[in-house]
């Protein structure tokens, strides 16, 4: 940014933009990463501009107070426990790197003692929800092989709209254009390959064509920090994948589509919310279900790994976590299969 067109002072700006810098290049940080880093610190600068009544202090004399001050302002505002947690390692993370660069002479941010986060698990699918939601996308790409129930009539749905839009106004029907069958086919891969892998939706719209292994069933995946990990998965998804690839993305296929594995309507590489409209409509056509975003299918995933007994240092890796602090949430799951265990076998349970 213009430092002319920037509301900080001009040593706040050129800080900020050095940190983003060193986020993207030095750090290899996802896109998602450095705009919550960057709110964050500028949400920090927003608060030192109107606390100090449009005088903040110089960077190297901000003080423990002030970020004290900062995080009572957020306090007031309801501001939840882990959104105050995820500002507070912002802040610590921009600290450092001003203190690296001989910009503050400490990192005062680094003393902030972070609110406990509560452990509880986001809305998952249960197992036969899941299984539910999968069959019908295959269903819907294949109306060939299995009748698919309707949900609810819908009226002027444009064409080549996602999987749940498309298909509802008449399911059973076998007369879509190539177009319309191509986007059922990707969006039955995408939903096989987020629940059978757990990935990222940002993982998964990054994905290339050879990152999949067809003879051992295993997906290279490029995760946070540019870490590499190969995750597995099954013959459904594996089914969905080939559909895809041999006969629905030929159709979308274009100038811009390079070695992406899945393509959006105009042939370029899929879009992450195109990704999570096709999540959202699949989950909201599934009665019963509650309606997810791509990181309610991850969530589902492990939940469902962890109900059948896997440990929750696979799961780790599976979920490609860097601590297995992240991964704990899923540790209720595990406690309440050994309660109910210990119910059904302990004579005096």
């Amino acid at each position: 940014m213009d430092e002319a067109a920037s509301p900080y002072p001009s040593e706040y700006q050129r800080a900020l933009e050095g940190f983003l810098d060193d986020l993207r290049i030095q750090r290899a940080a996802s896109q998602h990463t450095v705009r919550s880093y960057s709110a964050d610190v500028r949400g920090f600068f927003d608060f030192l501009l109107a606390d100090s009544g449009g005088e903040p202090p110089a960077l190297d004399q901000v003080e423990l107070g002030n970020l004290r001050g900062w995080l009572w302002d957020m306090h007031n505002r309801n501001r939840a426990a882990g959104t105050v947690a995820r500002h507070i390692a912002g802040l610590r993370a921009f600290g450092a790197y001003c203190q690296r660069q001989g910009l503050t002479r400490g990192n005062p941010a680094a003393r902030l003692v972070s609110p406990k986060r509560a452990s509880r698990l986001p809305a998952v699918l249960k197992q036969e929800q899941a299984a539910g939601v999968l069959d019908r996308a295959e269903a819907l790409a294949h109306p060939e092989r299995t009748p698919v129930q309707d949900t609810e009539p819908q009226e002027d749905v444009p064409a080549g709209a996602p999987l749940q839009d498309a298909a509802s106004q008449d399911s059973t029907s076998q007369d879509a254009t190539p177009r319309e069958r191509a986007q059922r086919l990707r969006d039955a891969a995408m939903l096989e390959l987020l629940y059978a892998t757990g990935m990222r939706v940002s993982e998964l719209a990054a994905l290339d064509v050879d990152a999949i292994d067809d003879s051992i069933r295993m997906v290279t995946v490029l995760g946070k920090g540019n870490k590499e990990r190969r995750v597995p998965y099954g013959v459904p998804a594996q089914s969905a994948v080939d559909a895809w690839l041999a006969q629905g993305r030929p159709e979308l296929l274009g100038p811009r589509s390079g070695q992406a594995l899945f393509l959006g309507a105009r042939g370029g590489r899929i879009d992450v919310r195109q990704v999570r409209r096709v999540v959202h409509a699949a989950t909201a056509g599934q009665a019963g279900s509650p309606e997810l975003a791509p990181h309610g299918l991850r969530h589902s995933a492990a939940t469902h790994m962890v109900e059948n007994g896997a440990d929750i240092r696979q799961v780790q890796e599976y979920l490609g976590h860097s601590s297995l602090n992240s991964t704990q949430i899923y540790t209720h799951v595990s406690m309440r299969r050994l309660r109910e265990g210990y119910e059904q076998a302990h004579p005096r349970a």
